[in-house]
């Protein structure tokens, strides 16, 4: 597979996601909110992987674009999250400064695509 760094940040990204439900479930004793998280912030990583390997510009769009709607869930998730007290205002941003990164470059690559493809 080529070199991407949205890949690369994506899947960084989801080990991050993983490694904080697990500590919201071992020592937070909370589970629906890091089951919800945990399948949007891994979710990213995966639409992007798929994209990767599209079969055409629409495809890759389309994989991209589902890959955006799964960063701004994970987002919403992690706002709750922080509103519930299960976050420190330490701890949100830094997750979702990472996640909100991941939104801008999916949007410029979604955008960019789409202009080079007319």
């Amino acid at each position: 597979m080529q070199h991407s760094i949205i890949a690369e940040k994506s899947l960084a990204f989801a080990i991050r996601v993983v490694k904080l439900c697990k500590i919201l479930t071992e020592d937070k004793h909370e589970y629906n909110l890091s089951k919800q998280l945990i399948r949007s912030g891994t979710s990213i990583g995966a639409n992007v992987r798929e994209a990767l390997q599209a079969q055409s510009t629409k495809d890759f769009i389309s994989k991209m674009s589902i890959a955006l709607k799964e960063a701004a869930e994970t987002e919403y998730w992690l706002i709750l999250l922080k509103e519930a007290d299960y976050l420190s205002e330490k701890e949100y941003k830094s997750i979702a400064n990472a996640c909100g990164e991941l939104n801008r470059i999916l949007i410029a690559i979604i955008k960019s695509t789409k202009a080079n493809s007319k």
